[in-house]
């Protein structure tokens, strides 16, 4: 599908500089673009690329002002950034929809399943599960038993949700994404082995949650493992039982969060951030990549390292870090010296 620019600043409430009728099919990145494709400059460390590259149409904010010509056309919107995604998401809304049921696939005679649903090939939906209005479940996916899944909501191909986990309206659950195994819990026993804890609760999945491909959520000892209202999970993490997400939290690759530890509302965790268990992480906290965290921390701080500490000291610690190879050399300098000053002190 095509879209002239004049129908992009139309749907944007953006102005134009340029050709109003260029028309584009596709996307690109700035610096790779093509012909008949739309790019967008939000970053200025790329503006260098908006002189020369081949895209047909460049979103940029409205203050910007080239310091030479451009070929392209501009559309000039308040934020490119967010202008683009709202593109995006038209252009996918214009791709077709999957719609059906399609067979061999296992749908049980006691779940319900709403209207305009997409049900894959090979995919089994259990006992007494709900499938809401809209909803799509691509093949080979797994809902078990009990198991409610919200209007709108996307469970992409291998997803596996196991028995009596509910996850709400307008979520995105990516492939290979496994909600409710058993959490880590066993039992030493006297002779060394360990004895396993049965694991007998579920995982709550609130409205807007996106989960990333092959992130495992455990579902709790008892009551809920919780992922609250727009949360964002990238792939590869691992949330432990009886863990709660708080709302608008965002978490990148390779996060791991340890058993009963809350993380607050808008909290921010970088990627290969690892959380001890029974911690208590304040709302708008943010967490640096590859830090360890082992205490709570308050409402409101950025921390860094491992084991985390406040960005301030952290940021000192590292200054003293580079420099330790050079420390290590006055040392022993100043233990050379004191050395050989005790020796002569002896001679006298």
């Amino acid at each position: 599908m095509e879209f002239k620019a004049i129908t992009i600043a139309e749907f944007l409430q953006g102005t134009i500089d340029g050709d109003e009728n260029v028309s584009v099919s596709n996307v690109s990145k700035i610096e790779d673009g093509k012909p008949g494709t739309l790019a967008f400059l939000a970053n200025p460390k790329y503006e260098k690329y908006v002189y020369d590259t081949e895209a047909s149409i460049v979103l940029v904010k409205n203050d910007f002002v080239p310091e030479k010509p451009v070929k392209c056309t501009l559309v000039r919107v308040e934020d490119p950034y967010q202008s683009m995604a709202a593109l995006l998401e038209l252009y996918q809304q214009s791709k077709g929809q999957k719609f059906g049921i399609e067979q061999p696939s296992f749908i049980d005679s006691s779940a319900t399943v709403g209207d305009n649903i997409y049900v894959g090939a090979f995919a089994y939906i259990g006992a007494n599960a709900t499938v809401g209005d809209g909803a799509k479940v691509y093949p080979q996916a797994y809902i078990g038993s009990n198991v409610k899944i919200g209007n709108n909501t996307i469970i992409y191909a291998g997803v596996k949700i196991y028995d009596d986990c509910v996850i709400g309206d307008n979520c995105i659950i990516h492939a290979g994404a496994v909600i409710g195994a058993d959490g880590f819990g066993f039992a030493p026993t006297p002779d060394g082995s360990y004895k396993k804890i049965q694991q007998v609760g579920n995982v709550v999945v609130e409205d807007d949650v996106e989960i990333g491909a092959n992130t495992t959520i455990d579902c709790s000892t008892m009551g809920s493992t919780i992922i609250r209202k727009g949360a964002k999970l990238d792939n590869l993490i691992q949330i432990a039982h009886n863990c709660e997400v708080g709302e608008n939290t965002v978490m990148a690759a390779l996060v791991g969060i340890a058993g009963s530890t809350k993380v607050g509302k808008n909290c921010i965790l970088a990627g290969q951030v690892g959380v001890a268990g029974h911690l208590n992480i304040g709302d708008k906290v943010t967490i640096g990549a590859m830090a360890g965290v082992t205490n709570n921390i308050k409402e409101g701080k950025i921390v860094l390292g491992a084991p985390a500490m406040d960005h301030d000291r952290a940021l000192k610690a590292y200054v003293v870090y580079r420099r330790l190879p050079e420390l290590r050399d006055s040392l022993n300098e100043l233990q050379r010296e004191v050395k050989e000053l005790k020796a002569k002190l002896n001679e006298e």
